[in-house]
């Protein structure tokens, strides 16, 4: 029989929880303070702790950091809704989920059964998740760079977890393919993965689409609609841009994941959902805050899990393995042996990838489509192939500042003109670059005046 401890310095709140608790299944014990706490894990390590944020003699969180709990405990942190933000800390420290104050007892009993089913689930008799797990790959993701090794290393932490994450960068960067790994490394992989671009549905059209609806509801709803949570029940919902979803619809969305009960459409009915949400957004999501794009509240209980996807000019050499690939998998297609020129992959790897992955996806089809048996730098987009021969050429003898200056004026066409890209490929701030572009500008005036000498 599973065994759970209760930690809160309230005893009437602690007796109540206690009962309901046992009546789940489960035996009980109970202590209010950490000190305590300590003592009865000393005498059994339980399998569900359920603990206050802020007791006496200190936090909650302090068991997660001590090494008091076993590693198989799993850790249910208590806090009032004014104190997510700890919540999301000690998530972060590897607690399972979190509840607010008052409990909802629905919610709580869902948790409890889920976490003794994921306990079951890590038994040496459960059957391994099977995961592509090699040297510059991770499920559906693929790289070898530093930072993509640094992703492996975030989603591989965080996938047998049930926090939140919230995937953050540019259009392109696989977010989608992060998503799905994120899934297939988690205890849900045998359930569904269902994907809902907020952006991509109409705004009277979106909130049916999540929470699903009943005959009658609205014009044209002739039958019941089950919606993505109810879909995605045991699984995972990844909800990409998540920034455009409608402000209003945010406040549902934030009542599903805080109860764990969607209520669809024409219904007063609540039907129990047990969903991990992955999000997604290509802004910088606190600055959707302040614009009013996203609720705080609603950024606070998304992004328990933060995971910044790499820019693919970032990757190095990253840039040839994925053209590689992708032509692998066009000649595995089409039963052809196409291979690259090492002129054309100079100049793939020259250029800087404004639209990340998902461009040079595009580039490699076109490219493939445009050559016979070898794939020439004239098969490339011309933007592409301009990359290199609008690059630097640097003879032994040249000054820095003329080595320099070339290289700001070839970063700075292959971005189109655009100052603050162009600072940020360098790796300098918009103030030094402008800087050096003043200085390269009176540096050529002053050769242009200076007199001809015999």
């Amino acid at each position: 029989m599973p065994h759970v401890l209760a930690v809160d310095d309230d005893p009437n709140f602690l007796s109540a929880l206690a009962d309901l608790v046992e009546g789940q299944g489960f035996t009980t014990q109970t202590a209010g303070t950490l000190r305590d706490a300590r003592v009865l894990i000393g005498q059994r390590v339980p399998d569900i702790a359920l603990v206050d944020l802020y007791l006496p003699d200190g936090k909650g969180a302090d068991l997660l950091t001590s090494q008091a709990l076993g590693v198989a405990t799993k850790v249910v942190f208590m806090t009032g809704y004014a104190d997510v933000e700890s919540a999301v800390e000690a998530l972060r420290l590897g607690a399972s989920d979190y509840l607010t104050k008052p409990l909802d007892i629905g919610r709580l009993k869902n948790l409890l059964a889920d976490l003794v089913s994921v306990q079951q689930e890590e038994s040496p008799d459960a059957e391994p998740i099977s995961v592509p797990q090699e040297l510059g790959r991770l499920g559906l993701l693929l790289g070898a760079s530093p930072p993509m090794q640094e992703l492996y290393g975030m989603i591989n932490r965080v996938a047998p977890t049930e926090a939140s994450v919230l995937l953050i960068g540019e259009s392109g960067t696989g977010k989608d393919l992060a998503a799905q790994t994120l899934h297939l490394l988690s205890r849900r992989s045998k359930a569904p993965f269902l994907p809902l671009n907020c952006g991509a549905v109409s705004p009277t059209l979106i909130e049916s689409e999540l929470f699903g609806h009943e005959p009658g509801s609205f014009t044209g709803a002739d039958r019941r609609h089950k919606g993505y949570f109810e879909r995605a029940h045991k699984g995972t919902l990844f909800l990409d841009e998540i920034t455009e979803m409608p402000i209003d619809l945010q406040v549902k969305l934030l009542r599903v994941l805080e109860t764990g009960s969607v209520m669809r459409i024409g219904s007063d009915a609540p039907v129990d959902v047990d969903v991990r949400v992955v999000a997604a957004t290509n802004r910088d999501p606190h600055k959707a805050v302040q614009d009013g794009k996203m609720r705080e509240d609603l950024l606070y209980r998304l992004q328990v899990f933060p995971i910044h996807m790499p820019l693919l000019r970032e990757r190095g050499d990253d840039i040839l393995l994925l053209a590689n690939h992708f032509l692998d998998q066009l000649n595995e297609r089409q039963g052809t042996a196409k291979q690259w020129t090492e002129d054309a992959l100079l100049r793939l790897r020259a250029y800087p990838w404004p639209g990340n992955v998902r461009e040079l996806k595009n580039v490699v089809h076109r490219a493939f489509i445009m050559a016979d048996d070898e794939i020439a730098a004239r098969c490339l987009p011309r933007e592409v192939s301009e990359a290199a021969a609008n690059g630097l050429n640097v003879q032994v003898g040249i000054s820095i500042g003329e080595i320099r200056r070339r290289l700001i004026a070839a970063t700075l066409e292959a971005s189109g003109g655009d100052k603050r890209k162009t600072a940020a490929l360098l790796g300098i701030s918009l103030k030094t670059l402008y800087n050096h572009l003043n200085s390269s500008q009176e540096s050529q005036e002053q050769e242009e005046e200076a007199p001809a000498t015999a």
